[in-house]
Order: structure tokens, then sequence, then C-alpha cells
């Protein structure tokens, strides 16, 4: 029966796909406090690709191999495959029975190509198969997987899962590693599902500023506002051109130091002048790197460090250009290198009576949160997700990252774009009267960005 999710995404078959290899009976993992603490929010990630690689012919698709690949690759993943439970604590962790991720086709009536100039956030989630979790999660599967077909032969592929299970990586790395399955090649990342938190460790800092903004917002409660999207794509040549403008007084600014300044000025004119002389902007960064062992890349789970950075508006506003913006956000992100332990320190300490963790509180909000995917780019200089080939050659030709159940002034995302060097996408989330200022606004429009998938 076909279930018709809008006008242009039809779903017409869902199946559930398990690991090869049974898992091992009694086998379970535990969350971290941070991932426990992600739990009001859920990630949703779709790969674009112009051609579709899984074609057997013009009108078939390979399946078989498709859905073996991902069961070999759920063999290395058995946190994927598990159900939700409540431990003797109270708290969340995972139990291996092989019950599998949800997988569900669709077709789309349209051209990739007119999709992303044409669909808006809201529709894009219909190319990612989610529902919440229930009361129940005993069958819930807590990863899907969804296939959509389009009309020209392309093909998109959105994953789905709970925040508290995988960040924006592990989610990205999963992805990356099925692409490696299907074409017979070995891991670059294997899923390492557990760390020492004392590896690297520096000593416990009970003043960390990061301590603050958690605690900060775990006690505010944010209104509901409908929220509009738009996805910008800055070429390399723009970025170089405005980097080498800002470069003659701040040498050390970096592409993702510009697009944030940039951005967080621009929005801090949409809003009323009575929101205060301050102005805040909460900086979400992934701990892993490929130069250091801090946190190991491979990581499944929630590596991630929230922190803030507040300017007078008259600097924000008034300056000259964004390089000096530019040079205060490059400032903040040398620094925060140790809060990422005080943080655990915290979330740790935040226990009810039987070792129960407090409910989680959301993480993106209540203030304008920018998220940094620059560690995406690895040390030859290519993007990790726009290394997803399921077939050689076959890069995907748009990633797009989604956040579920964000609320307050927004998110600003910047990451790498298929374009190698300085070339960078903005996904931008506001409330929905300001997205659509933002979009006018010359000073960004003068770096001649694509704008794609914008709308509620």
């Amino acid at each position: 029966m076909e279930l018709s999710m809008s006008n242009r995404v039809k779903m017409h078959s869902l199946l559930s796909v398990v690991s090869s290899k049974p898992i091992e009976p009694g086998k379970g993992f535990k969350f971290s406090s941070l991932d426990q603490a992600m739990g009001l929010h859920t990630v949703h990630v779709v790969y674009y690709y112009q051609s579709n690689p899984f074609h057997e012919g013009p009108h078939s698709l390979d399946m078989d191999n498709l859905r073996a690949a991902l069961s070999d690759l759920l063999n290395e993943y058995p946190k994927a495959t598990g159900r939700l439970t409540r431990g003797v604590d109270g708290n969340w962790e995972v139990k291996c029975n092989d019950a599998g991720v949800r997988m569900v086709r669709a077709d789309v009536s349209t051209t990739i190509d007119e999709w992303l100039r044409s669909a808006d956030a809201s529709e894009e989630q219909d190319l990612t198969l989610w529902e919440d979790m229930p009361a129940d999660p005993s069958v819930w599967s807590p990863f899907r997987i969804q296939i959509n077909n389009f009309q020209c032969g392309g093909l998109a592929i959105g994953l789905s899962c709970t925040h508290m299970h995988a960040d924006l990586t592990s989610a990205t790395l999963l992805f990356k590693s099925w692409t490696e399955f299907h074409r017979g090649l070995p891991l670059t990342h294997h899923p390492i599902f557990n760390f020492s938190a004392t590896n690297g460790r520096s000593s416990r800092n009970d003043k960390a500023k990061s301590t603050e903004l958690y605690a900060a917002k775990s006690a505010v409660e944010t209104n509901p506002v409908k929220m509009g999207t738009a996805t910008l794509r800055f070429s390399d040549s723009a970025i170089k051109k405005c980097l080498s403008q800002v470069h003659s007084e701040y040498t050390n600014v970096t592409p993702f130091d510009l697009l944030v300044a940039l951005f967080w000025s621009r929005i801090a004119r949409l809003k009323k002048p009575t929101d205060g002389d301050k102005h805040s902007l909460s900086f979400c960064v992934d701990l892993r790197k490929h130069t250091n062992k801090l946190v190991p890349f491979g990581y499944f789970g929630n590596a991630l460090s929230f922190s803030s950075l507040s300017l007078d508006a008259k600097e924000l506003l008034e300056s000259d250009g964004v390089g000096n913006v530019s040079e205060h956000v490059h400032r903040h992100m040398a620094s925060l290198e140790n809060e990422f332990w005080s943080a655990l320190d915290w979330f740790d300490t935040r226990k009810e009576e039987g070792a129960k963790l407090a409910p989680p509180f959301r993480m993106y909000g209540p203030e304008l949160t920018c998220i940094n995917m620059e560690h995406m780019i690895d040390l030859e200089g290519r993007s990790l997700m726009f290394d997803a080939m399921f077939k050689k050659g076959g890069k995907p030709v748009h990633v797009s990252y989604h956040l579920g159940n964000v609320e307050g002034e927004g998110l600003i995302l910047v990451m790498p774009s298929p374009e190698e060097g300085f070339g960078r996408i903005v996904r931008v989330m506001l409330p929905e009267e300001q997205i659509g200022k933002l979009l006018e606004d010359e000073v960004i429009l003068d770096l001649e960005p694509t704008v794609l998938l914008k709308g509620s």
C-alpha cells in the first residue's frame, strides 16, 4: 500500500535489516551522561547522489547488494541494531537483540536538481523516515534509513537516529562505513563504543565556563517558534577573496571564523533593539581530532563541547567589517580544549536518588547556536562526508544535516562543501520572520552563495 508523505514523496515499502551475524546473548551498552543529556534531540542526514549507484537496469534497483553490505556493517555497530531499555539505575541503555534497523523505500516525483532548488526544510524531512520514541520502545527502531528514488535516476538516502545514540559525526561515519563495505573496502574508521575518560585529561576545572552554560540551559524553558531554514553554498574563490581582505589585519582567521562572524553579525541586525546590549553565541564543537587522541575519531556516541561567547552590541554591529568579530571567534575556539572534561563531571553530578541522571534539556538553544564541522576535513584536505561513495567516482552532490527539536534563537551550521579548498556550506535555522530577511542581506549576497532548500 502506498503511503503519501507529501505531494512529491511517496513511501511504498518498509522492511528491517539485521546484522548478518547473531549478537552474543546478554550484550548491551550504557550511554554516557552527555549522551543522555542529548535525549530531546534527533539527528537526520540526507545524502544526495546525481546518479543511482544501485541500478541494475533502467527501472530496477539492486537492493540485495545494498542490504547485504548494510547487514555486514551492522556486525560492527551492534549499538545501532538493539533496542532501548531502562537499566537498574533508571537510565537508558541499549539491549542488543538482533532487532535491526528500519529501512523504507520511496519515490520522489521530481529531479534532484529541481528538488534542491524548490524543496523547503519541512519537505526535505520527508526524505528521512522518523517517528518519535513511544512510551514502550522495546520494538521501536532508534535507527532508520530511507532510500529515495528521483525521476532523473538520482538517489537520496536519509539516515535518522536519536541524538542519544550518535552525534552528527557518528552518523556520518556510520554512513561512510556503509559505502566502504559496499565497495569491498576496509573501514577507514572502526567504531569505538568506549574510551577512557581520563585519556589526555587535565585537572578538573570546577569554574569552567561551559558548566555555567549547561546550568543556564537546563533552567530555561523556551516557547516553540515556527522556524525557517536555508542552505547557502559558498565557493572557494569567494571565501578566499573575503579572507584576503581580513588577513591584512587578522592573520589567523579561518573560513569557519569568517562565516560565523558574518552570519552572527548579520543575524544580530535582525533583532529588536530591546534585546539588550549583549549578544551571545553558543558554540558546539566536536572533540574528535585527526592529530591527537583526546577522543578517538571513530568514537560512536556524543563527543561534543558547548561554550558561549558574548560581545557588546556596538562591537558586533558597528565593527569595521567582520574582521574584528572573526578574531574574537578565533580566540574563543582556541580556548576550548579543557572544557569537555568539566562538562562530563557536571553531567555526572546531576543524579537523582539511585544514580538516575536528571532529565535531558535542550542543548541547541535557547541562544543562537553555531555548530562547527571543520573536523570533518581530513589531513589531506578531503571532506569525509563527500567521500561517501557507493561506487568509485560517485560522490554525493550534496549532504544535508538536520537536528530535531531545536527551539530558541536558531542554529548556524558550518560544514565543508564538495568543492575542496575553502568552499563551505552554511545551513541556517532561524525564526521564520528572520530567515527571509537574512536571504536578502546585501553583505551575504556579495559573496554570491548558491541558495538551496530554503523555507519553513
